[in-house]
């Protein structure tokens, strides 16, 4: 399950994952407001936490990240993943130069300092 995280600026998507994540997740929550934020903003930036109670994704949800990534991929400003899975974190460190944003990676317990420095 994703949800959206509130408190944010509108240039700032805030998405948190919980238990499984699938393809019907970012199809309903994630690709909305995505498109949303690019009808009032060039560049958005991004906070996505995967919470302690994260399961996995399914593989449609493979998938869906992928083309909500590469879809737009000139409008990511900043990323901040956040999670203390280990192979998300490798991953998302070996493969941020590919974006044109800054990515950042960062553990749960550092959440605050990633929407600190989203917002900043």
């Amino acid at each position: 399950m994703i949800e959206r995280l509130s408190g944010l600026p509108d240039n700032v998507l805030g998405f948190s994952a919980h238990g499984q994540v699938t393809a019907a997740d970012y199809e309903e929550h994630v690709m909305p407001a995505v498109d949303e934020a690019l009808t009032s903003h060039e560049k958005v930036r991004l906070l996505y936490q995967l919470g302690e109670d994260f399961d996995g994704f399914d593989a449609g949800a493979f998938w869906e990240d992928a083309k909500v990534g590469l879809s737009h991929l000139a409008a990511w400003e900043r990323i901040a993943l956040v999670t203390d899975v280990g192979w998300l974190r490798s991953a998302a460190k070996a493969m941020g130069f590919m974006m044109p944003g800054e990515v950042r990676v960062y553990s749960n317990a550092e959440l605050d300092s990633a929407r600190n420095w989203l917002v900043s």
